[in-house]
């Protein structure tokens, strides 16, 4: 569904959409009935394509086997396949990604989750790749040293959402901010304020430029020209995350910007800009429909 919500920015990007699973083509046909879905839903059968990609979810086989009862294999499919237990009829089932592919059908961008629950939403894919997404209400901050402007990837997630929040920065002229490898000075960095069921995980960074620094006669990473941060952000989707998040209707994620900006004569002292954020909570679509299974 939040692939549907985001089906026609997808192409306008010129970008081609579809989704293979190994449910029958009467499942799949009755889902997309029943929920508008007007991109292509592959058929799988036998979960030949899916074994071709190497993503087949073997611990799901595995799990209805002669190893089920061990607690390795049961503690991998609370993990990679269902809280509640695997059962004969999940098995051929993917572990669940996406991938990108150019015209002639190679692999450019792929991204996994490490659990089941979880999913990468298409804007936040976009953000990673460098796609800019559907204008998302963003936040414009200006200080002595930088223009910000930043804005989460979705206007809304739900419990097991992989999004992203970014960070479109413009450096003042003549004015730099330091990237990851300059040890003597304060490398820009993102802190969310930690908070229950939300998983912070490590920002992603562009490249850098090297720049001299004649006063000191030095050589450090740093950032001169617009560049983009993208922190990503999970939103856990366990049992717990999902009652605690039940009847919530927003989620506000606070933090800063950190950094150190210097010019070609001097440094200046560290900055941290206070930031905030606030985005839509919608439930977990759980029904299947009916139909061969």
């Amino acid at each position: 569904m939040e692939l549907q919500d985001r089906v026609a920015e997808i192409r306008k990007h010129g970008l081609g959409l579809a989704a293979i699973s190994y449910d029958s083509p009467e499942t799949l046909a009755a889902f997309s009935r029943q929920r508008g879905i007007d991109f292509p839903l592959l058929a799988d059968v036998g979960s030949e394509t899916i074994k071709r990609y190497g993503i087949l979810n073997t611990v799901a086989t595995e799990a209805v086997g002669p190893n089920a009862t061990d607690p390795i294999v049961a503690a991998d499919v609370k993990t990679l396949v269902s809280g509640v237990g695997a059962n004969a009829r999940m098995v051929g089932m993917a572990f669940p990604g996406t991938f990108i592919l150019d015209r002639n059908g190679r692999v450019t961008s792929r991204f996994f989750e490490e659990y089941y629950v979880e999913r990468h939403t298409a804007s936040s894919i976009m953000a990673r790749v460098g796609v800019e997404g559907e204008a998302v209400a963003g936040t414009q901050v200006s200080t002595d040293h930088l223009q910000i402007k930043t804005y989460p990837s979705d206007r809304a997630v739900a419990p097991g959402n992989r999004f992203a929040i970014v960070f479109d920065i413009t450096p003042r002229p003549r004015v730099h901010v330091y990237a990851p490898g300059a040890t003597t000075y304060r490398v820009i960095a993102v802190n969310l304020t930690p908070q229950p069921f939300v998983r912070v995980l490590p920002l992603t960074y562009p490249a850098s430029q090297i720049y001299f620094f004649k006063p000191l006669h030095e050589r450090v990473p740093v950032y001169e020209k617009p560049f983009v941060l993208v922190q990503e952000v999970i939103l856990e989707g366990q049992p717990e995350a999902q009652a605690a998040l039940r009847g919530k209707d927003s989620l506000t994620l606070t933090g800063t910007l950190d950094y150190q900006a210097c010019d070609d004569k001097i440094c200046f002292n560290p900055t941290s800009v206070p930031l905030t954020w606030t985005l839509s909570v919608r439930p977990i679509l759980r029904e299947r429909p009916p139909g061969p299974q």
